[in-house]
Formats: C-alpha cells, sequence, structure tokens
C-alpha cells in the first residue's frame, strides 16, 4: 500500500469527520491544518443543544428552499464554521492555516475563511457560490480542488 500524500491524508479526514454530519441533503466535512498538523475539525450539523435536522425534519426542504438559496434559512453550522469555533473555543489560531473541506465553502463561510486569515483551501467537490470566489479572489485565498481517486491537484483560484 502506497503511503498518503498530505492533501489525500487530510482529505480523507475531512470525509470522515463527514460522517458526523446530522444534515439531511449534504454531509459536509471539514479539517483544518497548520504545519501538517490538526488544529480543529468540523461537520454540519445543528448547534450544541439544539435538535438535529435527523430527529425533527429539514427546515430548508419544508420551506422548498433551493440548494445556495437563502443559507441563512437553516438550523445548520456549516463545517467549515464548526472547524474555525473548535479552534478559538481550544485556544488555536487560524493564521496562516489550510482548510481541507469535502464541499466548496459558500459565501457566508468564504468571509468566515478570509477573516480566520486561512490562506489555502483544498475541495473535494464545488459548490456553485460566484460570491464566495470572487471573494477569495479578492483576498488572496487559495481555491484548490483536490481528486482522492487519482491524487491530483487542480487550481480553482
Amino acid at each position: 500500500m502506497e503511503r498518503p500524500s498530505w492533501q489525500q491524508y487530510f482529505m480523507e479526514m475531512a470525509y470522515l469527520a463527514s460522517k458526523r454530519s446530522t444534515c439531511l441533503r449534504r454531509k459536509v466535512g471539514a479539517v483544518l491544518i497548520r504545519d501538517n498538523q490538526i488544529i480543529a475539525t468540523g461537520y454540519n450539523g445543528s448547534p450544541k443543544g439544539v435538535p438535529h435536522c435527523e430527529d425533527i425534519g429539514c427546515l430548508r426542504e419544508q420551506q422548498k428552499v433551493p440548494s445556495g438559496k437563502n443559507q441563512e434559512l437553516c438550523r445548520g453550522v456549516h463545517a467549515e464554521q464548526n472547524a474555525i469555533i473548535q479552534a478559538a473555543i481550544n485556544g488555536s489560531s487560524t493564521r496562516g492555516a489550510i482548510l481541507y473541506c469535502t464541499n466548496q465553502p459558500c459565501s457566508i463561510c468564504a468571509r468566515l475563511i478570509i477573516n480566520a486569515e486561512i490562506k489555502t483551501v483544498y475541495i473535494a467537490e464545488p459548490y456553485p457560490d460566484e460570491l464566495g470566489e470572487e471573494l477569495f479572489r479578492e483576498a488572496g485565498v487559495e481555491l484548490i480542488q483536490f481528486d482522492l481517486q487519482s491524487n491530483t491537484l487542480k487550481k480553482l483560484i
């Protein structure tokens, strides 16, 4: 068995984190890295102490909100947000960190990533959000798609 690349290693961990998700629509995982060390992980789901969508149903499905629209109409906290929050709770700086995420961040998460001073984001799956991409471009955040199967990289921004 061949030793995995750093990108493969951390992306597989992001997929492992996504298995904890309680979202009914999309299971997303994220891993924050600095100096090839994990500083935090996150997955999408309801805030602490709040009922999960898998238990009470999906607000977005109930209101027929299309994917990528009205993201504020959701009980869930995104995986990227939870990873950044977890780093803060544990006192770990995100300045200069790398984020691995199973899906491309939305524009809301892009703003948090930029202000958290995360400089590179690796994604497995694209997610069409032109504003998020524009914000990354303007802030100088690299967005790189990583294909786990072929272990190849494609720079998007």
